[in-house]
């Protein structure tokens, strides 16, 4: 019973739509976001409820079945790190609604605005809760059909429908060959059970059709996770989309891609059968975006390579493994959430108030909108692994994790690639503090709502900067749940 109702946010795209339309027919057009922010609040209290009931469970797992019992049945598997990645999804959804109460108020079709957001959160959580790979693809689909809709919200205009439409092209060719890996592990393995799954194929070698069934996974989950060179519908995308959807597509949507390639990878190969290719990814990933980063002139165009940068530099972690690498993915994962929600959050309150996407256009704002300009300072900061704040902690483990299977050549260029990331970093730093444009003049501070949501993610950044103990102790019980398969195994298979 207690289970049950901790896991009602799965019907909060439901309320929202209900609210709705009750708001539109008893003129209350603001119900919708309330109902959606209150919605908001109570999906992150729900995974702190789980967090405590997955903490007081002697095996540190929850099951609940979907269906059939498990392993026959699909069926969420909460363990820390299912709880860890739920729990980065529903901040972010928090800030990004309370976000669009203030920022979204000049659109129209808000009930499907809102009803999709909440959607998109919900198909987050349930990737992170899946035990099987029937339940996973449903609520992959969920997040990634929600995702198309919102990057196209603005259909009056040609830009976003286009970025839309390639996005779901991009998408379909992605879930088709997670479903191919799918059909091969059920053919090798008979069953969709990930603990199953794992007690069949990762103690074997490394088959012909193994192999062919993990580079078949990278795929598919390469392109939601936009690892060149699946990356492209991604800077595209950013761009057209409201920004606080840019915003959960970079600080939350492409990193339950690469939880999902990690949680299957780990559980289906052993890591020298991947090591090497994911570090050649990385490798790839991040010197490829940090140098086209460097060439844009729309602050959000860049802000979306800059998340493709980072996402090599989680790569790093996942190539490196153990403890280390994996603990340094995770709290990257949850830092990067923050960081660059708030760089978009902050570019979009720019972006709404001085009509330009153009960073030599924005040259000065800062004089205008000295705490808006502020917290994009801090996120910068923290994107590029400055000391004192959150990216810095997390980019050392990375980097640091690499050297343990012998990767020294691997961090060299991780560093690098972080150096190299700071050029554009600071170049749209120095032109926000440069002398204001004319047209500048006239603009304002954003509105109070806006530059809550941005100052409070900015505090986030400093805190867990300064101190990281909580999220790095957090993140570690994620890597060790991760690892431990013999009792993610043990508690459907006893």
């Amino acid at each position: 019973m207690v289970m049950g109702l901790e896991l009602l946010f799965m019907f909060s795209p439901f309320a929202v739509v209900l609210f709705g339309l009750l708001g539109e027919k008893f003129k209350v057009p603001k119900l919708r976001e309330v109902v959606a922010i209150i919605l908001s609040v109570f999906t992150l209290v729900s995974v702190w409820m789980l967090y405590n009931l997955q903490q007081a469970s002697p095996t540190k797992i929850l099951v609940v079945a979907l269906g059939g019992a498990p392993p026959l049945g699909a069926c969420f598997e909460i363990d820390m790190l299912s709880i860890y990645m739920a729990f980065s999804a529903a901040l972010l959804g928090l800030f990004a609604t309370i976000y669009s109460y203030s920022y979204m108020k000049h659109d129209t079709r808000l009930t499907e605005y809102y009803t999709l957001l909440s959607a998109l959160v919900t198909g987050i959580i349930g990737v992170s809760f899946a035990g099987d790979f029937f339940t996973f693809f449903v609520f992959w689909e969920l997040m990634g059909i929600a995702s198309y809709v919102l990057v196209a919200f603005r259909k009056e205009n040609w830009g976003p429908v286009e970025a839309g439409f390639k996005y779901m092209v991009m998408g379909a060719v992605g879930s088709t060959m997670l479903l191919l890996g799918i059909a091969l592990i059920y053919g090798m393995a008979g069953t969709v059970n990930f603990a199953q799954i794992s007690n069949s194929l990762h103690t074997g070698g490394a088959g012909l059709w193994m192999m062919v069934a993990m580079l078949v996974f990278v795929v598919g989950f390469g392109v939601k996770s936009a690892i060149v060179p699946l990356h492209t519908w991604l800077p595209d995308a950013h761009p057209e989309a409201p920004s606080p959807i840019s915003a959960m597509l970079s600080g939350i949507l492409i990193e339950t891609a690469l939880y999902g390639l990690t949680r299957i990878l780990y559980i289906v190969f052993p890591t020298a059968d991947f090591s090497l290719m994911i570090a050649g990814l990385a490798v790839v990933t991040m010197s490829f975006a940090n140098i086209v980063a460097v060439l844009q002139t729309d602050i959000k165009r860049m802000l979306a390579y800059s998340s493709i940068s980072q996402m090599g530099y989680m790569l790093v972690g996942v190539a490196g493994g153990g403890i280390m690498g994996l603990t340094g993915v995770f709290l990257h994962i949850f830092n990067h959430s923050l960081m660059k929600g708030l760089a978009f959050f902050s570019a979009g309150s720019m972006i709404e108030e001085s009509g330009t996407r153009d960073i030599d256009k924005m040259r000065g704002i800062a004089k205008v909108m000295p705490i808006t300009s502020l917290t994009m300072f801090i996120a910068l900061l923290g994107l590029g692994g400055v000391p004192g704040t959150a990216g810095f902690i997390s980019k050392y483990l990375l980097f640091g994790s690499a050297l343990a299977p012998g990767y020294w050549w691997l961090t060299i260029i991780a560093v690098l690639n972080s150096a190299l990331s700071m050029v554009y970093y600071l170049r749209v730093m120095k032109a926000l503090v440069g002398q204001p444009k004319e047209a500048l003049k006239a603009t304002k501070e954003a509105p109070p709502l806006m530059l809550g949501v941005t100052v409070a993610m900015a505090t986030l950044i400093i805190l867990f900067g300064i101190w990281p103990a909580p999220m790095i102790a957090y993140a570690t019980e994620a890597a060790k749940a991760l690892l431990n398969l013999t009792n993610y195994v043990k508690v459907i298979l006893p």
